[in-house]
């Protein structure tokens, strides 16, 4: 057993991990854009429609679900609501556990891959300037290294063929439903949800094998 990590952790040869929500607390900057874009725009958006962007694409969402943007340019539209995101409002802040939880599966043996929905820019400011632990990380897989987004497989498929793995011997943590269908559809061994911010049942009926209340339920003392 590796010392520091749960043992449904050991043996696993990759960790595939998604960031905004399961490494990084950044969902209430990414939802405050969101509602302030809506309200500009005099678009009256619930929180089901809201909660559909959340671990997915911006521009696969505006241009797969039904609202008042349908026939507008997706990538224009996501562009207007990151020009919204304020961190000195909502500064993102580290999940409790995150960055340890990647040092210890790294002393471990354990090749980490980031598989996120966001864009490089984001992804390497998240895990560089706050989680602090850029280096430790073998792979990136964003927005702009696969054509399709989660729940599609792709993104988890990318990151176990870029760590050199078959998707069985990884494990996935996500923290939405859309994330965990991704890893599941790819075929990753393992696939936990953690719930920063979903309902464990939710995530459970999304198909999680177990759910997590953080990164820091998954280290031994």
């Amino acid at each position: 057993m590796s010392a520091g990590l749960d043992a449904a952790l050991t043996g696993r040869r990759a960790a595939l991990l998604d960031l905004d929500g399961t490494l990084v607390d950044s969902e209430p900057a990414n939802q405050a854009a969101y509602r302030s874009y809506f309200a500009a725009r005099g678009w009256d958006v619930g929180p089901d429609v809201l909660r559909a962007f959340a671990g997915r694409r911006g521009a696969e969402v505006f241009a797969q679900l039904a609202g008042p943007w349908s026939g507008e340019d997706a990538a224009a539209l996501v562009a207007d609501v990151v020009a919204r995101v304020d961190l000195q409002a909502h500064p993102p802040r580290p999940v409790p556990g995150a960055a340890e939880l990647i040092r210890r599966l790294h002393a471990a043996g354990v090749a980490v891959a980031l598989v996120t929905s966001a864009g490089l820019e984001w992804a390497e400011r998240a895990v560089g300037d706050i989680l602090g632990v850029r280096d430790l990380f073998a792979a990136f897989v964003t927005a702009e290294t696969t054509s399709a987004g989660k729940p599609d497989p792709a993104p988890y498929l990318a990151g176990a063929a870029a760590l050199g793995v078959d998707p069985v011997d990884a494990v996935a943590l996500e923290d939405t439903v859309p994330g965990l269908r991704s890893a599941l559809a790819a075929g990753v061994g393992l696939v936990i949800g953690v719930a920063t911010g979903a309902p464990p049942a939710l995530l459970l009926d999304g198909g999680a094998e177990r759910v997590v209340s953080g990164p820091a339920e998954l280290l031994r003392s």
